[in-house]
């Protein structure tokens, strides 16, 4: 049964920083390319960040290019979003997924398994 647990989210001030995780079960994180959503109320999920089972150079969208940092470790069944800087527009539930397959993509509708989103909120 392939599961993502999506932790680390929390209320914190502007220019603060968190630490999102997912944490995979039930499949190898080495042949999945995980992805990074968000969605804001009243808005549609977006792509944040997406990182290739292979490939070295993950996906940032131009909105947290330079605060935001993926990262993957595969001996731990673990992708992590490191987020820096925090505005109030980071406020949004963030979900991360799962693709089969070696690319990522930046479109939600590619991902075939979705964790429970954790909500972040920054206060102005």
């Amino acid at each position: 049964d392939v599961q993502l647990q999506a932790s680390g989210g929390g209320l914190v001030q502007t220019g603060g920083s968190l630490r999102l995780s997912c944490a995979v079960s039930g499949f190898t994180l080495d042949d999945f390319a995980i992805g990074w959503f968000r969605q804001a109320l009243g808005k549609e999920r977006e792509g944040v960040s997406c990182i290739s089972s292979s490939d070295p150079s993950p996906y940032y969208a131009d909105s947290v290019k330079g605060r935001f940092t993926i990262s993957r470790d595969n001996a731990k069944n673990t992708v992590y979003l490191q987020m820096n800087s925090l505005k109030p527009e980071d406020t949004a539930v963030y979900y991360c997924a799962a693709r089969s397959g070696s690319d990522y993509s930046i479109l939600a509708t590619n991902y075939d398994h979705w964790g429970q989103g954790t909500q972040v909120t920054v206060s102005s």
